[in-house]
């Protein structure tokens, strides 16, 4: 789920519960929020709080909603796991702390006090590139015997190792494919679902390729995994990520706000092959029914 500023760049709630509510009608089955998408690294913890608060009004029972609460601090993190229990979340989630280069038992600790200090489940979120702690199998293995620990958001590169994260766990081990790009790749190598920041705009063309795969219609998956990812290319050229998918959501009636410094904004500059851009992610999704 993406971040929801007013115009002057402050968490709008109202904002946050039009947004939950347009992903409620698309067919997906969550949302995970104050993630990278979510901008919570970019938010004081009164702010992440606020946006879960507004989430939860509008959209709890109808959507599981996982909660990241990974912060600097593991005082904050425990803060915030603890907020999400209270407010009702599915489960909680967590990177390591991102400024530090951190032992892996530094990184283990971090984890376990959130796990501790809440009853709700706790999905590890392993995503190197961005964190530069690469989740390795020992620790993997240690934090998978707990039963609180039902799950790891895989947004390494590799399937390969999510193969073996998802071996390593056992059958009721829930693994997240992370990189969009790779949903159906992921799919075939054992991921149970996927969380990724491009289905903001285009969620039921995701939900139509996981069905797909679920069916074995494979050709087709592959067809329209590849044209998924031609958009996804195309969102990539963009000053930010973000900001594009934000600006396209404006052009549905749907404001968020700019992405928050230092993500980038998309100007006024961009609107007119934001606008075709559009076009093809809602004509793709009318040819493919959703």
């Amino acid at each position: 789920m993406y971040s929801a500023y007013d115009d002057s760049g402050n968490v709008d709630s109202e904002r946050v519960k039009q947004l939950a509510r347009y992903y409620a009608g698309t067919g997906v089955k969550g949302l995970y929020v104050g993630g990278s998408s979510g901008e919570g690294m970019l938010q004081t913890a009164e702010e992440r709080m606020q946006v879960l608060h507004a989430v939860m009004e509008e959209v709890k029972g109808e959507l599981k909603i996982l909660v990241h609460v990974g912060a600097n601090s593991t005082r904050e993190s425990v803060e915030l796991a603890k907020h999400a229990e209270l407010s009702g979340a599915d489960a909680i989630s967590a990177v390591p702390s991102i400024y530090y280069r951190l032992s892996e038992k530094a990184v283990e600790t971090h984890w376990q006090k959130m796990i501790d200090a809440v009853s709700l489940p706790f999905i590890i979120y392993n995503t190197p590139q961005t964190t530069g702690f690469h989740l390795s199998m020992p620790l993997l293995e240690r934090m998978a015997k707990q039963d609180q620990v039902i799950g790891v958001k895989m947004s390494g590169e590799s399937t390969f190792e999510l193969q073996q994260f998802k071996e390593a766990g056992g059958d009721d081990f829930l693994v997240f494919n992370g990189p969009d790009e790779q949903f159906l790749g992921g799919r075939a190598m054992g991921a149970d679902g996927g969380i990724g920041g491009t289905y903001g705009v285009m969620p039921e063309l995701f939900c139509v390729l996981d069905r797909f795969f679920s069916e074995n219609k494979l050709d087709e998956a592959k067809a329209l995994q590849f044209r998924i990812n031609r958009i996804i290319k195309k969102l990539l050229g963009y000053p930010s990520l973000y900001g594009a998918c934000k600006s396209i959501l404006s052009l549905r009636g749907i404001e968020t706000g700019q992405p928050r410094l230092p993500l980038l904004p998309v100007g006024e500059e961009f609107r007119a092959s934001l606008l075709e851009l559009n076009r093809e992610i809602q004509d793709l999704t009318a040819e493919m029914g959703a």
